[in-house]
């Protein structure tokens, strides 16, 4: 069997530390308006209740590119983009895990 590979993964093979100890976390840029929000409702079709950190209610939309790739559940915290157009809209960018939430509470992101 030459031409055989293990479908066994090692336990460090992604390059990921695992003790779930948080390196690096993106933040939001305010220089691009981004602001960090909590997903209060899924509304179906890539849409989503937004209630931002800013104080504002947002219905977001998370773009195609986005879809496949970030689930998102209600209570999650993400990073939106509000439209410049409406302000009462805007796009998911980015969703945290459960440790970069840990370390923007320990940090003071989030209150």
């Amino acid at each position: 069997m030459a031409n055989y590979r293990s479908n066994k993964r090692k336990s460090n093979a992604s390059g990921g530390n695992t003790d779930g100890e948080v390196v690096r976390v993106r933040t939001p840029r305010k220089e691009n308006g981004e602001v960090l929000a909590t997903v209060s409702s899924l509304l179906g079709a890539n849409r989503v209740r937004l209630q931002c950190m800013d104080g504002v209610v947002r219905m977001g939309r998370i773009p195609g590119s986005k879809k496949k790739r970030m689930w998102v559940r209600e209570g999650d915290i993400v990073i939106a983009t509000p439209w410049e157009i409406q302000d009462e809209k805007a796009d998911v960018i980015w969703k945290y895990t459960r440790p970069q939430i840990t370390w923007l509470e320990k940090k003071g992101y989030l209150k």
